[in-house]
């Protein structure tokens, strides 16, 4: 975009499409993990509308690829619920990072903004919130990437959902969903504390595989969260 055209467009619209441009990089990345979502929503039994409808509700990649496992063993829905409370309980932690920005803000833009509020959105809008200058269009920003991020999972899951309801269903699909999230977890190994957590939360899972309703996942998460925390508290102290 020219300086001329920065300088007529308004504000909201320039940091409309600052959101967007800011999120296109991180894009590339979601389309193939949308399409699995959607392939393993088909292979889980749902129907091509349920499938869609619940990216579209729940609009959360970890989110649905954990509901629909639980869903293919035929878990009870208090069970999938709590599940996916614990797995999101990050989202709680986005929410008390971005509120001092957007507190003023009505509450239609709250529940707008709460809705796409996602990792990737979540990432390039805090650092564009934090960064110095005026911050009562940020919200605009706020809104583009999360439409941006919005727009291209509906697109992509659709995507994996026409595909899977053209795949055999003795085509396992479950092996993909696991390569996708280990290709999403190593990059966010940084520190001893999220090493010690995959460490502690992916043996859990191994050594409560065996729980019915797949409860073994939901004791890993618990224990993993436990260990990261712990090992955060200790070096802490130690600093």
């Amino acid at each position: 975009m020219n300086a001329s055209l920065s300088r007529r467009a308004p504000a909201p619209l320039m940091e409309f499409l600052g959101g967007i441009r800011a999120e296109m990089p991180i894009l590339l990345g979601v389309i193939p993990f949308g399409m699995i979502v959607g392939l393993l929503a088909m292979e889980a039994g749902l129907t091509p509308a349920a499938a869609q409808a619940m990216s579209f509700i729940v609009f959360a990649g970890s989110a649905q690829f954990i509901s629909t496992q639980l869903f293919a063993t035929g878990a009870p829905g208090l069970v999938i619920v709590f599940t996916i409370a614990i797995v999101n309980l990050r989202h709680a932690l986005y929410s008390a990072s971005v509120s001092p920005y957007t507190r003023r803000l009505s509450h239609l833009w709250k529940w707008i903004l709460a809705y796409l509020l996602t990792d990737e959105a979540y990432a390039v809008t805090i650092t564009h919130y934090q960064q110095e200058g005026d911050a009562s269009e940020k919200h605009w920003f706020f809104l583009g990437s999360g439409l941006a991020l919005w727009t291209t999972w509906q697109l992509s899951t659709a995507v994996g959902i026409f595909l899977g309801a053209q795949i055999p269903a003795s085509w396992s699909l479950d092996f993909a969903g696991t390569l996708t999230f280990i290709a999403l977890l190593f990059p966010t190994l940084k520190d001893r504390a999220s090493v010690g957590a995959a460490l502690a939360g992916g043996l859990a899972a191994i050594l409560a595989y065996g729980l019915p309703l797949r409860l073994g996942l939901v004791a890993a998460s618990l224990v993993g969260i436990a260990v990261g925390v712990l090992i955060e508290v200790r070096l802490w102290k130690s600093g």
